[in-house]
């Protein structure tokens, strides 16, 4: 059986969301070759892709490729899959040299090579991401261990946006809270915040496939438990109080929910949102302290940010 390979040249910034929009398109797998990622890696993981024979790039552009059957991929699958990756300019995203390619895999090269682009990494102080076909030993004692599938992409650990999450996550979580993730993706935040002690997690998803998705991720580490996964828009219609609220979606989706993520949050609780492009920082901002939070802090990585606010009851 042949697949059929598309291989869409791109700026980082839109990874994650070309990446999402080809799984919606009926993609089988996801695979994403960005020379940042070899840029944060330590010694150590440099040492274990070379052992693992891992090939570096010596190319800027990032590239994702996603595989469909014959079935999958329809006459005007290319112009669709092109006017998609167009439309998000209206996001304001950095789209890159904006190249579609298209061609044939083989079964046995589709099913093992994407494979060789994924590999452990370390994307916090305490957490790291391993891709669940392989087996890591620990680096330091306090090292948490995330397992995921990645072959189908909604946010591996390695983009800004998600490690800024992480890393917020990292320094507010104190154990025990109520959580509730919006547009979980791959269930990654809901996976570190149990592993980092947050109690029970409600994790919210407006694509079908997104919830299945982090379903199986979450059974791929068999410590988590208390995740509860729903198919929503959002926080549309939600009423459960929660002491702390992750959302790492892009900003003008994020501009749709303060009114229901300051209902949902608790007095003295905390919300994390991740995915704002400095463009819309702003713009976010102000939107939620009009809504009545309060601002907290900022942390920025690359042109991406994550803004933490607070609901007034603080005492600290």
């Amino acid at each position: 059986m042949e697949w059929i390979e598309v291989s869409v040249v791109t700026h980082s910034e839109s990874v994650e969301a070309i990446s999402e929009l080809l799984t919606n398109l009926g993609s089988q797998g996801v695979s994403i070759e960005d020379p940042a990622d070899f840029y944060q890696l330590s010694q150590e993981q440099l040492e274990w892709l070379k052992v693992n024979q891992k090939q570096l790039f010596s190319t800027d552009d990032v590239i994702i490729k996603a595989y469909f059957t014959d079935e999958e991929y329809s006459q005007d699958m290319l112009s669709k899959i092109k006017a998609k990756i167009h439309e998000l300019k209206d996001f304001g995203l950095q789209l890159g040299k904006e190249e579609v390619h298209v061609g044939k895999v083989g079964q046995q090269d589709w099913a093992e090579a994407w494979k060789s682009y994924y590999f452990p990494v370390r994307v916090t102080r305490n957490l790291t991401v391993v891709p669940s076909w392989l087996d890591y030993t620990p680096e330091q004692a306090n090292e948490l261990l995330i397992f995921l599938d990645p072959g189908l992409a909604f946010g591996t650990g390695t983009h800004p946006t998600t490690q800024l999450s992480l890393a917020a996550l990292e320094q507010y979580v104190r154990g025990g809270e109520r959580m509730l993730d919006v547009g979980t993706g791959s269930g990654v935040l809901s996976i570190a915040a149990k592993l980092l002690g947050v109690g029970e997690i409600t994790a919210y998803d407006i694509d079908e496939m997104a919830t299945r998705i982090s379903k199986e991720n979450i059974r791929l580490n068999p410590s988590i438990s208390d995740i509860t996964v729903k198919e929503n828009n959002l926080l549309v219609g939600v009423r459960e109080e929660a002491d702390l609220i992750v959302a790492n979606i892009l900003a003008e989706i994020l501009m749709q929910m303060p009114t229901d993520a300051y209902n949902n949050l608790k007095e003295g609780g905390h919300l994390i949102l991740s995915g704002i492009i400095d463009t819309k920082f702003e713009d976010v901002k102000a939107l939620y302290e009009d809504a009545g939070f309060i601002f907290k802090q900022s942390m920025r990585m690359k042109e991406w940010n994550c803004i933490i606010f607070t609901k007034v009851g603080e005492e600290d």
